[in-house]
């Protein structure tokens, strides 16, 4: 399964954020998925939980948004969406495509929980990731 060495990536790439940030605890974390990444987001959400045991994303909630796959034609240059399967353009119908999206796996965004040094109190604040 190498979800789990994802996660233990996103885990870094998380933690160097918080720490970036002076963040105490991360409480969302949204990921986007296109379905020719490789990547399996049951299998994603499922490794989750044992590779963030004992960091500052222990307790977030991951939400996975599925991402659409796109291709531009190179023949009338439409830039359309498509089928994982079916890589043609919608314009024209051409088979010579390049693909442009559909193959990424993204930390879209992450709500990170800071202190308040003034008043000791928690604040979220959500980083847009892109």
């Amino acid at each position: 399964m190498h979800e789990l060495a994802i996660c233990q990536a996103l885990i870094n790439q998380l933690e160097t954020i918080a720490t970036e940030r002076n963040a105490q605890n991360i409480s969302l974390i949204v990921v986007g998925i296109g379905p020719l990444s490789g990547v399996e987001a049951q299998l994603l959400k499922n490794a989750y939980p044992i590779a963030s045991t004992g960091t500052v994303a222990e307790n977030a909630e991951i939400v996975i948004q599925q991402l659409p796959v796109k291709v531009k034609c190179n023949e009338c240059g439409c830039e359309s969406e498509t089928k994982p399967n079916k890589l043609i353009c919608k314009n024209c119908g051409n088979w010579r495509t390049t693909l442009i999206s559909g193959d990424e796996l993204i930390l879209l965004s992450v709500e990170l929980e800071t202190a308040d040094s003034q008043s000791g109190l928690a604040s979220k604040a959500n980083t847009g990731l892109h």
